[in-house]
């Protein structure tokens, strides 16, 4: 059968974009119709999200031809359903890096990582990207007086660095953020807040408008290499030659390549926003239009959006949403946050998968020759995802600039079966660990 007979029979499911905030709001999405012809290109790019848009518009800002396949639409897994903060950090700190890899590995990728906000900011600004880009900082909040000198010092590794930070007691938090629940600190100024969905439909425009070829509803189900070219085969009957691969498909990796869906653990994220808010007890609440996340083990995140809205997030339970009950935790939290406010009316509730991985840093693989992959950002996905991409695409243009990222084998959790075990443990563990302080 060719793939137009294909074409006329089969036509490509799609499954539509899960409902929330960021569905109702983003721009419209711009075309990116199923391919159904077999085509050659120099660059594949599987999966449609950050890292993989990143690197189709920084590839094809070189000249290379480039192909990206998406199996829904672009910004249908975690970039389209993120909380959207933009935070220039990994879960290490800086000297625990320098310890884990030595000065010389650690310091370019400390700086890389760094600059990854400054990259999503000057996308946005090249492209025109409309996604309501506000940079204010972002919070990281204690609780426990305990924790706030190890809170300071982790700024201050970052400040030595170059980094704009500011270190916060109880009352200089209380000022910003409109609670007296946090103890202290710090604010990291290189940070900021998008519309996610809106910047992920951004990069499929600039993508597009660089000469790379961006198509949703087509899911790769085969790799094989043909020679020393590799040949996709998709569920649309289209075929594609490429000299090279990039798989990016993150938390919503399948079995595509042997193992490679065993190297990370997919945890569901939560998220709620209530209605705008309105009067002066809204205006108190993160004055200067910062980004939060507290410093538990089991961290919550929250920020304002454009429209005032309250949005707050945090991990959930394994499985997928069943109801509003699911999002209870999180509606307790905000409320007992910022009791002001009274009740409050909860407008949007959605969730989405995010690949953590064991060590808590992001992985690059190329377990063969015209393959890489990437995967698990830990929930750190605008910034570092961007910058992967930058990075992939200068690496496979054959730039000559030194890989930041460390490149690993592609190496499986032992007992992967059991992850919705590890996962619950892991949840349970930690939540008593906080309640420990």
């Amino acid at each position: 059968m060719s793939s137009s007979q294909f074409a006329a029979n089969r036509p490509a499911p799609v499954m539509p974009l899960p409902p929330s905030l960021w569905a109702a709001t983003a721009p419209p999405a711009p075309p990116t119709p199923a391919l159904y012809e077999s085509l050659t290109t120099d660059v594949l790019v599987i999966g449609g999200g950050f890292t993989g848009l990143s690197t189709a518009l920084h590839l094809a800002e070189t000249g290379a031809r480039v192909c990206v396949l998406e199996a829904s639409e672009p910004g249908w897994g975690a970039s389209g359903r993120n909380g959207g903060q933009v935070n220039p950090t990994l879960k290490h700190d800086p000297d625990e890096l320098v310890r884990l890899f030595g000065a010389a590995r650690a310091e370019p990728l400390i700086d890389t990582v760094s600059r990854s906000a400054d990259l999503v900011f000057d996308l946005i600004a090249r492209h025109g990207i409309d996604c309501q880009p506000l940079r204010s900082g972002w919070l990281q909040l204690s609780y426990s007086p305990a924790a706030v000198p190890a809170m300071h010092a982790r700024a201050e590794q970052w400040a030595r660095r170059g980094a704009p930070v500011e270190l916060l007691d109880h009352a200089a938090v209380a000022r910003r953020v409109g609670t007296q629940a946090f103890a202290g600190g710090w604010l990291d100024g290189r940070a900021g807040a998008i519309q996610p969905l809106a910047y992920t439909r951004g990069l499929v425009r600039a993508a597009q408008r660089a000469g790379a070829a961006v198509h949703g509803g087509t899911a790769v189900t085969a790799l094989e290499r043909h020679g020393s070219h590799w040949v996709a085969a998709t569920d649309t009957g289209a075929r594609v030659t490429a000299g090279q691969v990039v798989i990016a498909t993150n938390g919503y990796t399948g079995p595509l390549w042997p193992g490679l869906a065993q190297t990370v653990l997919s945890a569901n994220s939560f998220i709620v926003a209530t209605q705008p808010l309105r009067g002066s007890d809204a205006q108190g609440i993160l004055t200067q239009g910062e980004t939060a996340s507290t410093s538990q083990r089991l961290l919550l995140y929250f920020r304002k959006d454009a429209h005032g809205r309250l949005l707050m997030g945090g991990r959930g339970f394994f499985a997928d949403p069943r109801g509003p009950q699911d999002f209870a935790h999180l509606e307790r939290s905000l409320e007992l946050l910022f009791p002001q406010l009274g009740p409050l009316t909860y407008e949007y509730r959605w969730a989405g998968r995010i690949a953590i991985t064991r060590d808590f840093m992001p992985h690059v693989h190329e377990p063969a020759p015209g393959i890489v992959m990437a995967l698990g950002c830990n929930g750190r996905g605008i910034a570092l995802c961007t910058s992967l991409g930058k990075h992939i695409a200068a690496r496979l243009a054959g730039k000559g600039e030194d890989f930041p990222y460390p490149v690993t084998p592609v190496t499986r959790i032992p007992l992967h079966g059991l992850q919705r075990f590890y996962i619950a443990a892991g949840v349970a563990w930690y939540s008593l660990l906080d309640k420990l302080g």
